[in-house]
C-alpha cells in the first residue's frame, strides 16, 4: 500500500469493497472474502469500529449506497471515480475510465456502460469481451463495459474486481506523487475530501431536507393559485394568472406569455423595445410601465407553478416531509456539488417552507468573500493575504488603492472574472500595482486558457482544454468537458480564445474554492455527528446543519471552528483567514442575505 511503503505506518489500512448482483466482496490486509448482501452494512460497521480502514470503492454510489442507507457511518474512503476526475479532468469516471487512466489506455476507446448505449452511443466490436466470457478485459486491454453490472455475478469475478480496485488505488496514488511532486500530499488530501463529499452525497439523498409541507402548500398557492381539481380547473387558474399581466395591455389579451416573440410584441405595444425578454434586460424598465413589473412578477410565479408547484411537492417531498433528490460530488467543470429536484435552485419565495423539525434547529453557515480569499492562497501573494485578516477583505484593499470600498470590490471581482472595461478596468490597473503576485497568477491562467494549456486547481483538479476525441456517435460528456470546459468549445477565433482565457482565470479560483468547501463540509460532517447533527444542504458556499435545539449553540461554534481547521489544513498556512457567517435559525428564510 502506498502510504505504508512510504514509511507512514499510521496510515489506515486499505480495504476494497465491491458490491455485485448477489453478494459483495472485501479485500485488504488479512481480509479476502465474500459477504452476503444482507450482511454488508454490519460487516462494514464492525470494521469501522475495530480498525477504521480507508474503504476503496469504484464509486461511493456503487460500493457504499446500501451501507449508508442502513445508517452506517463511513468516515474514510478512497473513491476511485473522484480520484480519476481529479487526475484526468472531466466528469466521466466509469470503472472503465479509471482502469484506462491507470494503465495509460486511450479514453476514447473505453467500452461504454449500458446507460451510455441507451443514450444513443454506438458500441463497437471491442465493447464486450464476448458473451459468457470470464475475461475481465477486452482484446484491447480495456475493462469490459459490464464489469460491475451483469458480469459481477460470481465470487471469483467479484474478487477480481476488488483486487483490481486496490491495484488502481495504488496506481492513482503513485501517479499523484509523480504528477504533483512536492504538492502530492495536497492532491491526496483532496482525494480524501472529494471521496468524503461523495459519501456525504449519499447521506444527503438518504436523509433529505426538512420541509414544512403546510407552509409549502400555502406558498405555492400564493404564487400559482389554488391546487387545481382537474385539467380544466388548471387551465382556468393559468388564464387568471396570465390576466394579471395582460390587463395592462387592452386588446392584447390573446398574447401567449410563454412565447418570447409574442411577449416582445406585447412589450413593444406599450413602448418597451428590448432585444430579448430576459429578466435582466427588462429589470431597468420595471417602473416605466406597469406591464413590465407585472410580467417580471408573473415569471417568478410561473416558475413556481410549472417547476416547483403542487406536482413537485407531491413527487419529491416524501411522507416524512423531507425533500430528496440525487446529489453529485463534482459537476465536472468547477468541481462543485450539485443536486436535483430544487435542492440547489429552490426559488427564494419557497425558502420559508424549509423548516427544522420540532425540537431541532438549523445552523446556517455561509462562507464570506471566499473566492478572493482563495485567490490569496492560490497565488501566495503575501500582501493580499494580509487583507484577508479583516472580516471585510474589501476594506483594506480599498484603503491600499485609495478608492471607495464598492470600487475595490468591483476591481477584485473583475480581476477574477476577466472584466476590463469601464470603472473595473481603471481600478484593475491600481490593483495590479498593489498586488502583482495575485494578479500575475490570474494573467498566467488567462494566457494558458487562450493557448489551450491544461491547468490544475490548488487542490490538483485538472482543467483540460483539448479538442474532443473521435468516437462513433455523439460526443460523450467527458469529451464535451475536455473541449467545452470553456464557453468557446473548440473554436479558434479571437473572441473564443478570449472567452476561454476568462474562463480559465476564474476556473482555477472557483474550482479551488469548491475544494475548500468540500474539505470544510467533510470536517463538519464528522464533528457535528456527536452532537446529533447532520448536514442537510450544501449550496455552493453555504452549509445547513440540522441539529437538536439543545445543542444548536454548540454546533454553531463547532461549524465555525471546523472552518478554521479545515482551511488551514487545505491552504497549508494560517496566513490567509477564511470567515463564515453562522447563525441558528428555524426556517431557511430567517438567514441574513
Amino acid at each position: 500500500m502506498a502510504d505504508q511503503q512510504a514509511g507512514r505506518p499510521s496510515a489506515p489500512a486499505l480495504v476494497a469493497l465491491v458490491v455485485g448482483t448477489t453478494e459483495a466482496y472485501a479485500a485488504g490486509p488479512g481480509l479476502d472474502e465474500p459477504w452476503p448482501l444482507a450482511e454488508v452494512a454490519s460487516h462494514v460497521a464492525r470494521l469501522v469500529e475495530s480498525v477504521n480502514p480507508r474503504w476503496v470503492v469504484w464509486s461511493a454510489g456503487n460500493g457504499l449506497r446500501g451501507v449508508v442507507a442502513a445508517g452506517v457511518e463511513v468516515p474514510r474512503t478512497w473513491d476511485l471515480a473522484e480520484a480519476h476526475r481529479l487526475l484526468h479532468g472531466g466528469w466521466w469516471a466509469t470503472p472503465g475510465h479509471v482502469v484506462a487512466g491507470c494503465r495509460g489506455l486511450p479514453a476514447r476507446e473505453v467500452p461504454l456502460p449500458r446507460r451510455g448505449l441507451q443514450a444513443g452511443f454506438e458500441a463497437d466490436l471491442f465493447d464486450v469481451a464476448g458473451p459468457g466470457s470470464d475475461d475481465l478485459f477486452t482484446a484491447t486491454g480495456q475493462l469490459r463495459a459490464d464489469a460491475l453490472e451483469g458480469w459481477a455475478s460470481t465470487t471469483a469475478r467479484l474478487a477480481a474486481l476488488a483486487h483490481l480496485a486496490l491495484e488502481c488505488q495504488r496506481e492513482q496514488d503513485e501517479s499523484m506523487r509523480r504528477t504533483a511532486g512536492p504538492t502530492a500530499e495536497r492532491l491526496i488530501r483532496t482525494v480524501w475530501s472529494e471521496s468524503a463529499a461523495a459519501v456525504l452525497c449519499l447521506e444527503l439523498e438518504r436523509d433529505g431536507l426538512p420541509v414544512d409541507r403546510d407552509a409549502a402548500e400555502d406558498l405555492i398557492g400564493a404564487a400559482a393559485g389554488p391546487r387545481p381539481q382537474d385539467d380544466a380547473d388548471a387551465a382556468r387558474i393559468r388564464r387568471h394568472r396570465d390576466q394579471a399581466v395582460l390587463r395592462h395591455a387592452p386588446g392584447r389579451e390573446r398574447t401567449d406569455l410563454r412565447n418570447p416573440a409574442q411577449v416582445r410584441d406585447l412589450l413593444s405595444s406599450v413602448g418597451v423595445d428590448v432585444p430579448s425578454t430576459r429578466a435582466w434586460l427588462l429589470e431597468p424598465y420595471r417602473h416605466t410601465h406597469p406591464l413590465v413589473d407585472a410580467l417580471l412578477t408573473w415569471r417568478k410565479d410561473e416558475r413556481i407553478a410549472t417547476t416547483y408547484g403542487y406536482r413537485w411537492l407531491d413527487e419529491h417531498v416524501g411522507a416524512d416531509d423531507r425533500l430528496r433528490g440525487a446529489w453529485t460530488a463534482c459537476d465536472g467543470a468547477a468541481g462543485r456539488m450539485t443536486a436535483q429536484h430544487g435542492l440547489h435552485n429552490l426559488p427564494a419565495p419557497l425558502r420559508p417552507a424549509v423548516c427544522a423539525t420540532p425540537g431541532h434547529a438549523f445552523v446556517r453557515a455561509d462562507l464570506g468573500q471566499v473566492e478572493p480569499r482563495v485567490l490569496a492562497v492560490v497565488s501566495g501573494d503575501r500582501a493580499f493575504a494580509e487583507a484577508t485578516r479583516s472580516d471585510d477583505l474589501y476594506a483594506p484593499v480599498a484603503a491600499k488603492l485609495g478608492v471607495e470600498r464598492p470600487v475595490a470590490k468591483v476591481a477584485v471581482l473583475a480581476a477574477m472574472y476577466g472584466q476590463r472595461s469601464g470603472a473595473a478596468g481603471e481600478a484593475l490597473e491600481d490593483l495590479e500595482r498593489a498586488y502583482p503576485v495575485a494578479m500575475s497568477l490570474l494573467d498566467r491562467a488567462y494566457a494558458d486558457g487562450m493557448a489551450r494549456r491544461p491547468l490544475r486547481t490548488f487542490g490538483g483538479r485538472l482543467i483540460p482544454f483539448e479538442a474532443p476525441v473521435a468516437r462513433a456517435g455523439p460526443a460523450t460528456t467527458q469529451e464535451q468537458d475536455a473541449a467545452g470546459s470553456a464557453p468557446s468549445g473548440i473554436r479558434s477565433d479571437g473572441a473564443a480564445d478570449a472567452a476561454r482565457g476568462r474562463y480559465a482565470r476564474n476556473a482555477i479560483i472557483q474550482g479551488s474554492a469548491a475544494e475548500l468547501f468540500k474539505a470544510w463540509a467533510a470536517t463538519v460532517r464528522h464533528e457535528v455527528r456527536p452532537l446529533g447533527g447532520q448536514i442537510v444542504l450544501c449550496l455552493h458556499d453555504e452549509l445547513l446543519v440540522h441539529v437538536p435545539m439543545a445543542r444548536a449553540d454548540e454546533a454553531r461554534r463547532t461549524v465555525a471552528e471546523a472552518l478554521a481547521r479545515a482551511s488551514q489544513t487545505w491552504a497549508g498556512t494560517d496566513q490567509v483567514r477564511f470567515v463564515a457567517e453562522t447563525s441558528v435559525i428555524r426556517r431557511w428564510s430567517e438567514a441574513k442575505e
